[in-house]
């Protein structure tokens, strides 16, 4: 949604870049604290909490919850970097530093979902932005929006990069006696130093293994988004089987393994960050995703022949009815194996 016409009452001056704050009655103050040097809260009181996905959308829910717009994590490939101009706001630094938080979100969904017209369809969290970004920490955005949705019967599903998840596993267990919970984290580089460098606001792979180790010491059904794998950075054979055999051994009883997607936004970020570090890679990239957001329709195909029979073997390629994960976060329109003589690595 866009801020349109709030008034702010910001306590230190700082304000939301490029917008007339006279017209803003929703921003209530924009904050900074020592705690999070360069970043600036921009808290707002939203006006609803539910979104609804369009029914073109190839995931399986119809209706998501985001506390926060822009976010901590900084990871250079972040899809919903493009959403930052919604609020004026750029792509790139200010989608790491000026992050929106709806204070009040939990009040507005216990009243959404209390409606007699809700039908208690499945909401998901963590689709936009990652609601256990290091913010969630000052903010506890996240027990009273889990409340809100267990206590009016509205199955949920989690999806994040963030170990502070380990805070409210106690609280998602005991909602699942009431309504289906899934979990979801996304693990996409083992190496410490590639990781820290494209995503460098996140915990490393180790510690969010140890995270999938502990939802499933709680009992809740484990998923782990593979996502994104990059050309040439992280498609190798080796990497995605060590890092499938780790994901395996921590618990998790599916995995999704996704390629990387450049939307506008995301985009230009990430391809600064690849004539930055790995210039050698620019002129492969260009011919996987030539020009557009998606890798082309071989990449794709490749990938999966690769990964296929990683799946099998590390036991992640069950349905997820057969784990009690009624999400499945990955399209089920994959394109089918190439024959052996169609896998030309030149073509990436």
């Amino acid at each position: 949604m866009r801020w349109d016409g709030q008034k702010i009452g910001a306590q230190d001056g700082t304000a939301l870049p490029g917008l007339d704050l006279r017209t803003m009655p929703g921003l209530v103050r924009s904050v900074r604290t020592p705690d999070f040097a360069g970043v600036t809260f921009h808290e707002v009181l939203c006006r609803t909490a539910l979104n609804r996905v369009p029914d073109a959308s190839a995931v399986p829910f119809r209706w998501t919850v985001n506390p926060m717009r822009g976010c901590l994590h900084a990871c250079a490939y972040c899809f919903a970097r493009g959403t930052h101009r919604y609020l004026d706001l750029d792509a790139g630094a200010d989608f790491d530093t000026q992050i929106v938080v709806k204070t009040n979100v939990a009040e507005v969904l216990r009243a959404e979902v209390g409606r007699p017209s809700w039908r208690r369809e499945h909401v998901a969290l963590g689709t936009n932005t990652d609601p256990y970004q290091r913010a969630e920490g000052r903010y506890a955005l996240m027990p009273g929006i889990i409340e809100a949705l267990a206590g009016s019967g509205t199955p949920l599903s989690v999806l994040t990069k963030g170990t502070l998840l380990r805070r409210d596993l106690p609280l998602l267990a005991e909602a699942s006696r009431d309504v289906p919970v899934s979990t979801a984290v996304s693990i996409a580089v083992l190496d410490d130093d590639l990781q820290q460098s494209l995503e460098p606001g996140t915990p490393t792979a180790r510690a969010r293994l140890a995270l999938v180790r502990a939802a499933r010491e709680a009992g809740l059904p484990v998923h782990v988004m593979v996502a994104p794998v990059l050309p040439w950075l992280t498609d190798s054979t080796d990497h995605l089987d060590r890092l499938l055999a780790a994901v395996a051994e921590a618990g998790a009883q599916r995995a999704t393994v996704l390629p990387l997607h450049l939307r506008p936004g995301a985009r230009e970020w990430f391809l600064a960050w690849l004539r930055r570090e790995r210039p050698d890679l620019v002129a492969g990239y260009d011919r996987v995703y030539r020009g557009g957001s998606y890798a082309h329709a071989e990449y794709g195909a490749w990938l999966g022949a690769r990964v296929r029979p990683l799946l099998a073997r590390h036991g992640l390629d069950r349905a997820p009815q057969d784990v009690g994960d009624g999400v499945r976060w990955g399209s089920d329109r994959e394109p089918a194996p190439p024959a052996a003589a169609e896998l030309q690595p030149s073509l990436f």
